[in-house]
Formats: structure tokens, sequence, C-alpha cells
């Protein structure tokens, strides 16, 4: 099965639009996701903060900011 990471953080409006697109992607391919506030880790509030939601497939940020469904479908196939 399929893992990605999600990188979110609260109160972040394109991340709650970009969490519905994945469960819409989780009913069309068998896909984990592993959800990680980035306000958890001082390295990924760096790395992530101006960009988030960022999602992340095969250690490779496939998608970030306005979060679309096709693009994902086509990276995660």
């Amino acid at each position: 099965m399929k893992e990605i990471i999600f990188y979110t953080r609260p109160q972040c409006r394109l991340c709650t639009e970009a969490q519905t697109i994945l469960q819409l992607v989780q009913e069309d391919v068998p896909v984990v996701i592993h959800e990680r506030n980035i306000n958890d880790r001082d390295e990924w509030t760096e790395q992530y903060g101006l960009m988030i939601p960022v999602i992340e497939y095969d250690n490779e940020i496939i998608q970030y900011g306005v979060i679309d469904y096709p693009t994902l479908i086509k990276k995660l196939q």
C-alpha cells in the first residue's frame, strides 16, 4: 500500500481543503496518510511553513499549496 505524508497545521484553510481531497483520493487509490502538524517540530516549520499544505510521496514533494485531485491521482497511480 502506498503511503503519503501530509504536512499541515491548525487553522489552515488550504489544509482543510487538502484533507477533503485526500479523502477522495483514498476512495480511488489505496493509500495510507500520515498527517504531521508542522508546529510539532521546528525543522518542519522551517521547511514547510510557507508551503503548507504539503504532500510528500516516496520522499518527494508531489504537491503543496493548492492541492488538486487530478494531480494527486496521476502521481499516485
